[in-house]
C-alpha cells in the first residue's frame, strides 16, 4: 500500500510540472492576425516597439499585449456651430480613420484604450473642426457651397488628429440643419425672387406688345404713303374705284357684272370695265 502511494507522488510531480510548463510556454507566445497591431506592457511598463502581424515572444506571467485593430474604422458624431452671422448650424458627420502603426505605443501609453481615443479625442478634435469650417462663410453658403465646407472640415479634422496617431480616411455629412428663423426666411426670399422675376416678364411682355404695336402702326403709315403717291401718279382714280369695288364685295352685296364710268358730263366717251377682271 504504502509502495503504491509512493508511486503515485513520483508520477504525480512530474504530470504538474508538465502541465505547468506547457502553461507557461503558452503565454509566453502571442499571435497577431492581419490588421492587428500589439504593445507589450511588463509590470505595467509599456515597452517601446510595437508588434505587427505573426508570432511574438513575451515573458510569460508578468507580460500583458494590448492589441489594437489597424483596420478603417467608423465612427459617427454630432456637432454644432454658428456660421459668419450668427446662424445656429448642426451636422453629423461619419469619420472613417484608421491608427497610425507607428504611435500605437504611444496611444497606448497617452489614451490607453480604443474607446478612450474615440470620445475623448476624434470626438471633441470634429466639433472643433466643424467650428472652424462653419466661421469663415454665412449660413446660405454653408448650405450651397457644402462640398467646399466639407473639403475645409476635413482638412481642419486631419490636420488636428494627425498628431494623436490618428489617420482620416474619408468623412461624410450626414445631415446638415440650420434653425427655424432661417428656414423662414430662405421661404420668404424664394416667394421675393419668384414674384420679381414675374414682374420682370410682364415688364418685357408689356415692351414686346408695346414695339407692336409701333411696328403695326409704321407700316400702316407706310402703307397709306404708298397709297397717296400711287393716287398721285396716273391712274390713281381706277385705283380707287378697285377699292371701291372690293369694300362692296366684301360688304356682301350682289356686284354687277358691268360698270360705265365717265359720259358726257365730263366730256369724256363713257369706259366699259368688266367687273370680273378686278375680282378675280
Amino acid at each position: 500500500m504504502k509502495q503504491q502511494f509512493s508511486l503515485s507522488n513520483k508520477l504525480l510531480i512530474p504530470i504538474i510540472l508538465v502541465a505547468i510548463t506547457f502553461l507557461i510556454g503558452l503565454n509566453s507566445f502571442i499571435i497577431l492576425n492581419p490588421g492587428q497591431a500589439g504593445v507589450i506592457s511588463i509590470l505595467g511598463q509599456a515597452r517601446d516597439g510595437v508588434l505587427l502581424e505573426g508570432i511574438h515572444f513575451k515573458p510569460p506571467l508578468v507580460s500583458v499585449v494590448d492589441v489594437y485593430d489597424l483596420t478603417v474604422q467608423k465612427f459617427e458624431v454630432a456637432a454644432q456651430s454658428s456660421s459668419k452671422d450668427l446662424q445656429n448650424l448642426s451636422a453629423r458627420f461619419a469619420i472613417n480613420f484608421r491608427l497610425d502603426p507607428l504611435s500605437i505605443v504611444k496611444i497606448r501609453r497617452e489614451q490607453g484604450t480604443l474607446s478612450n481615443l474615440v470620445f475623448k479625442i476624434i470626438a471633441p478634435q470634429t466639433q472643433e473642426s466643424f467650428k472652424i469650417a462653419t466661421a469663415v462663410r454665412n449660413v446660405e453658403e454653408a448650405i450651397t457651397k457644402r462640398t467646399r465646407l466639407k473639403q475645409d472640415f476635413d482638412a481642419a479634422l486631419s490636420q488636428r488628429l494627425k498628431k494623436y496617431g490618428i489617420i482620416i480616411v474619408d468623412t461624410s455629412v450626414l445631415n446638415l440643419d440650420f434653425s427655424s428663423d432661417f428656414a423662414k426666411a430662405i421661404e420668404e426670399k424664394q416667394i421675393a425672387q419668384q414674384s420679381a422675376k414675374r414682374a420682370i416678364y410682364v415688364a418685357q411682355e408689356a415692351a414686346q406688345q408695346a414695339q407692336a404695336d409701333i411696328n403695326r402702326a409704321k407700316g400702316k403709315a407706310e402703307a397709306q404713303k404708298l397709297l397717296a403717291e400711287t393716287l398721285k401718279a396716273e391712274g390713281g382714280e381706277l385705283v380707287l374705284e378697285k377699292q371701291a369695288i372690293q369694300a362692296w364685295k366684301e360688304g356682301g352685296s350682289q356686284m354687277p357684272e358691268v360698270l360705265i364710268m365717265g359720259g358726257k358730263e365730263n366730256g369724256a366717251a363713257p369706259f366699259l370695265f368688266n367687273l370680273g377682271d378686278f375680282l378675280d
